[in-house]
């Protein structure tokens, strides 16, 4: 039989899956020459290489990374701890992240999504399943979870959120979104403001309220309303039933909520209740998502830099999980404004380029 033939039926092991072993029984040759096969090593031949590639095809192997890492010490997997799946924000975010990892040789294993703090057993399944680092895009790093993740070397970049401890960070420019959104507001002629904000103990959130804030301050107005408690849109609804029935006297002339779907919400309970958006009061956001952009919302916002934050939080993930002594470092990215229909703002300054 010529070198490069495949024999009809393979010689399974137990259970059926394909090894590295059985591969080597079938090929003739030792397991650290299929190893080296499947790793494309330019120490085997060409020929070879083919034929290992093939008969790994017929049978279906797969590697099993976990058992690779114990080898070579990496493992390729990044883990990726999510927000509120329910948020079209974060649903953006990780298929943006899964493609960009991708495209750097790796896969994101999924830890933790949802609200509130990062359980100490999601941190101990970094070292579980032996990541190579940690994306953390929207959640409470507990202190016991950074302790574990220092103390085991597991390097951390937290996207979309400044980090409070173990970490570099890579977010949008909060304080200035939400400055610009009051400025533009303000130069409308808005007098009375409100801020939905969402987890208090969050630095989303709280940075762009406290922007809001001291923009309206800066014009010598009185601080805007403060409302709100949790990123969601049953959050903003509750707000905006809240708004409506104050009376036109007293109720905002214009509200910022913290993030989209905090908007969506106010947006949706003021319609309901006949007050016209932005005939009546104007919302504005912060985030820049898909829904927000359509019909029947098109609202104005400061959208997130989303591709770039990911793409420079890889960067910075890539470089600790080298083993390269590098300071934490907190990346600031502007975001972009979208003028929609939500809001009455000031007219747009002339192009003069």
């Amino acid at each position: 039989m010529k070198e490069s033939s495949l024999p009809v039926a393979l010689d399974m092991p137990r259970g059926g899956r394909a090894t590295v072993a059985s591969l080597a029984r079938r090929a003739g040759v030792a397991t650290s020459t299929v190893s080296r096969a499947l790793r494309n090593d330019p120490r085997i031949s060409p020929e070879m290489r083919e034929r290992i590639a093939a008969l790994a095809l017929e049978a279906g192997y797969t590697p099993n990374v976990l058992a690779r890492s114990l080898v070579g010490g990496q493992s390729g997997l990044i883990g990726l701890v999510l927000g509120p799946v329910e948020n079209p924000f974060y649903a953006e975010l990780m298929q943006k992240a899964v493609a960009q990892a991708a495209a750097r040789g790796w896969r994101l294993l999924l830890l933790h999504a949802g609200p509130g703090p990062i359980e100490d057993a999601t941190a101990e399944a970094l070292l579980q399943y032996r990541v190579d680092g940690c994306l953390i895009t929207s959640a409470e790093l507990s202190s016991r979870a950074a302790a574990i993740c220092a103390a085991n070397k597991v390097p951390l970049v937290m996207i979309n959120r400044v980090a409070w401890e173990h970490g570099s960070a890579v977010s949008c420019d909060n304080h200035a979104a939400g400055a610009l959104l009051a400025d533009l507001l303000l130069r409308a002629g808005h007098r009375r403001l409100a801020v939905v904000s969402g987890n208090a103990r969050t630095s989303t959130s709280t940075e762009r309220a406290e922007g809001f804030a001291r923009q309206v301050a800066a014009a010598g107005l009185p601080p805007p309303l403060a409302l709100g408690g949790d990123n969601s849109h049953a959050t903003g609804y509750q707000v905006g039933r809240e708004i409506a029935a104050m009376s036109p006297g007293t109720r905002p002339e214009a509200v910022l909520g913290v993030s989209d779907i905090l908007a969506m919400g106010v947006m949706d309970a003021l319609r309901e209740a006949g007050i016209g958006v932005p005939e009546a009061v104007s919302v504005v956001g912060i985030d820049g998502i898909g829904p927000a952009r359509r019909p029947p919302y098109e609202l104005t916002t400061v959208a997130q830099p989303l591709e770039c934050m990911i793409e420079r939080g890889l960067d910075l993930l890539q470089e600790r999980m080298r083993g390269r002594p590098r300071a934490e470092e907190v990346v600031l990215l502007r975001g972009r404004l979208i003028r929609g229909r939500s809001a009455r703002l000031p007219a747009e300054k002339p192009d003069r380029t």
